[in-house]
């Protein structure tokens, strides 16, 4: 799987989402190894797309379409400043993955010291995570060749994640999310309230 994640400071958030509704019903039939996305607007007007594709091929393909083109002048005109892109072909599943269902939507992103390591932690199995933590649907966690890392986290509701969040892991749980954060630098969390999704082929 390849991620793209689109990052911008958004001047007009209703203007935003229809542009994302009218990429679905005009560019998507077009856009071959498109898979989905999970999208946003943080409380201080930053959006977050992130964007699965098959492949970094498939992305490319999307991106020099010229419709493609056109479509993105048209929604820059609602993100002020720079636009940040990270892409990612670096990409690891966590528990089920992304939902279309899920309630809150929380995006990490930083850097790593050790990438390696990082996935060693990520690997192991997320049985006990899964017992201690049900709100936590999953999510996807991409790393790009600098080491930025953007892991995004998919729950059932936000009330559910933050009370789970006040609740103290068991040992074995604490010294993998210990593992997990001794490698994680310059961390910020993004907070999508009101998240919503695209998946292919459903509208």
């Amino acid at each position: 799987m390849f991620i793209q994640v689109i990052q911008g400071r958004c001047t007009d958030a209703d203007a935003v989402h229809r542009q994302m509704d009218r990429w679905r019903e005009e560019l998507e039939p077009g856009a071959k190894g498109w898979l989905g996305g999970t999208y946003g607007i943080t409380d201080d007007g930053e959006f977050v797309g992130v964007v699965r594709f098959e492949s970094r091929e498939a992305a490319e393909a999307n991106s020099n379409r010229p419709e493609q083109g056109a479509w993105w002048e048209e929604t820059a005109e609602y993100l002020q400043g720079p636009v940040t892109f990270h892409d990612s072909d670096d990409v690891t599943m966590m528990l089920d993955g992304g939902s279309d269902d899920a309630g809150f939507v929380q995006v990490i992103q930083g850097r790593l010291s050790d990438p390696e390591r990082f996935r060693h932690a990520m690997e192991e199995p997320m049985d006990l995570l899964r017992q201690v933590r049900p709100e936590i649907i999953g999510g996807t966690i991409a790393i790009d060749k600098d080491g930025f890392f953007t892991q995004t986290m998919a729950f059932t509701t936000e009330d559910a994640a933050r009370e789970g969040e006040k609740q103290a892991p068991p040992p074995e749980a604490r010294q993998m999310m210990d593992e997990m954060s001794s490698v994680m630098q310059d961390v910020s969390y993004h907070d999508l309230h009101h998240p919503w999704f695209a998946t292919a082929g459903t509208h």
